[in-house]
């Protein structure tokens, strides 16, 4: 059987047991964290001609933290990335005398977020 000294006891060594030893305040536990919300960022890199870019980086930048996001373009020009939500700028990497017609500009994701038709369209400014 339990007393009620112990039961005071117990909860005492508890309480110091939540304690942090640096400043002595309880530690509070939040409970589990909520997962992350994603969404994906998705277009395609096609040339003047409506050809696909096969095999050309897409670099997805987060405005307010600077984090990247690389992915390659398949063989039908397509690219998709899930990214957390925020802001993002796309760069496309170019080669020699290319330069680009059109470009998707910033885009900005909320949780479940699908912003498709991201496409980039280049030349080679013959």
């Amino acid at each position: 059987m339990i007393t009620r000294i112990s039961l005071v006891t117990l909860f005492v060594v508890a309480v110091a047991a939540c304690r942090t030893p640096a400043t002595g305040r309880p530690v509070v536990d939040t409970g589990p964290k909520p997962p992350t919300a994603h969404g994906t960022i998705a277009g395609h890199v096609r040339s003047e001609g409506g050809a696909p870019v096969v095999s050309r980086l897409v670099r997805i930048t987060s405005i307010e933290t600077g984090q990247r996001f690389d992915t390659t373009t398949t063989s039908s020009g397509a690219y998709s990335v899930e990214v957390p939500q925020g802001r993002y700028r796309l760069e496309l990497s170019l080669r020699d005398g290319e330069r680009i017609v059109k470009e998707p500009g910033e885009t900005t994701i909320n949780a479940s977020d699908l912003d498709p038709k991201r496409d980039f369209e280049i030349t080679t400014g013959r």
